[in-house]
């Protein structure tokens, strides 16, 4: 089961599912004070505003990073943001991103539907194939 870990403050709570995560580092680039992988604490709420922060989460190219607004309350279904079209992006020297729903059809014959963003491996190192896992940038 994958570790899902939640950061909140008054107004938003942020969801980060590391497993997710490629280490492409927009949410630390884009909000530094906030996003410091380098702490026990990696999320640290209180140093910027509520907008701030989830402007730098809908930054995420992989969906590792999510949120929801408190007062909303948590989604029971942990809803995505799905988007009407889907769009395909090549980013220089990483992964190919696919953003949207949709299915996908392994190897071996098993299905899984991923949703809002999906990076594929291009480099072949991934240890998580067909999928990025970072590896590009060690």
């Amino acid at each position: 089961m994958e570790k899902i870990l939640e950061y909140t403050n008054d107004e938003v709570t942020i969801i980060w599912k590391p497993k997710t995560c490629i280490h492409s580092a927009k949410c630390v680039h884009g909000l530094p004070e906030v996003f410091k992988p380098n702490e026990r604490r990696w999320i640290q709420m209180e140093n910027a505003s509520t907008d701030a922060i989830v402007n730098a989460v809908k930054g995420c190219p992989s969906g590792a990073l999510s949120y929801y607004m408190n007062a909303d309350g948590k989604p029971e279904d942990e809803k995505e943001v799905q988007l009407e079209t889907t769009k395909v992006e090549v980013i220089d020297g990483g992964p190919l991103m696919v953003y949207g729903t949709l299915n996908v059809k392994h190897a071996n014959g098993s299905e899984e539907t991923k949703k809002r963003a999906t990076a594929f491996c291009r480099c072949g190192k991934s240890s998580n194939q067909p999928f990025c896992d970072g590896s590009h940038n060690k």
